[in-house]
């Protein structure tokens, strides 16, 4: 274990033997750190928080500290990070609240880029990518592999489906389906599949293609939804992609869906 001497790390958190603390940091009594991480200068991790491998955290990074809730009164609340995430400078990312499941939880191998905000109770999946300044409000669920772009603004309760795409500057009121492109600086309109996300990530042509006939029903087709997922059942050849979309659509939605 190597601890720089002016880091501050409470005799109760728990590290591995391996974990690299630098200089200046602070690490908090109820902080539970894996193997193979690296802890930069100035990074503060508090409140129970839970951190997997081989994680990289870089400089002024604020960890597991209270939710930013007006009612929140210092409840025990948790946040649970897993494995392989490289969390850039000057992120902040917030524990649970009381009113949400009192965890928030970021998946393995995502990419967290400076200045990244991450509210209470959101989930984040595995191998996101967040750019810049993307600001998640509390309770957003974010699935894995979407990409969400620098200056983004999602709402409370917002859920961005997997392999969706957010442009950069969007304002993002209501829910991303999987698989989809959204861009708008005023407010996220949908502009097709992630055709290059797609592809980058090996989907074959026809589930692309399928994906491209199922966007124009439900979205361009002016059919109510119940109407157009008809539809995309009788005319589209169904495939994982397709049914996990159908899915998406009809989950329980609190802010209503992009279209």
């Amino acid at each position: 274990m190597e601890i720089h001497p002016t880091a501050i790390v409470s005799p109760k958190a728990e590290l591995a033997q391996d974990v690299r603390i630098h200089a200046f940091s602070v690490i908090g009594p109820k902080v539970t750190i894996g193997a193979g991480c690296e802890i930069g200068p100035h990074a503060v991790i508090d409140g129970r928080t839970t951190i997997g491998e081989r994680n990289r955290i870089f400089p002024f990074s604020s960890i597991g500290l209270s939710p930013q809730d007006i009612s929140y009164q210092n409840e025990e609340t948790r946040l649970i990070i897993g494995d392989d995430n490289v969390i850039r400078e000057n992120v902040t990312i917030h524990r649970g609240s009381h009113r949400g499941d009192g965890v928030t939880i970021l998946g393995s191998q995502t990419y967290i880029m400076a200045y990244v905000h991450i509210a209470h109770d959101c989930r984040i999946g595995n191998r996101v990518i967040m750019a810049n300044v993307a600001t998640l409000g509390g309770h957003v669920h974010v699935g894995d592999y979407a990409t969400i772009g620098g200056l983004v603004a999602v709402h409370q309760f917002v859920r961005v489906g997997m392999y969706s795409f957010v442009g950069g500057k969007a304002a993002v009121r209501m829910d991303i389906p999987p698989y989809m492109l959204a861009v708008g600086a005023a407010a996220a309109k949908l502009y097709g599949p992630n055709i290059i996300g797609l592809k980058r990530n090996g989907f074959p042509a026809e589930a692309i293609q399928a994906l491209k006939k199922s966007y124009r029903i439900l979205f361009r087709s002016g059919l109510i939804l119940k109407d157009a997922t008809e539809r995309v059942r009788r005319e589209v050849q169904m495939c994982p992609e397709v049914e996990h979309l159908l899915e998406f659509m009809s989950g329980v939605s609190k802010r209503g869906i992009t279209r």
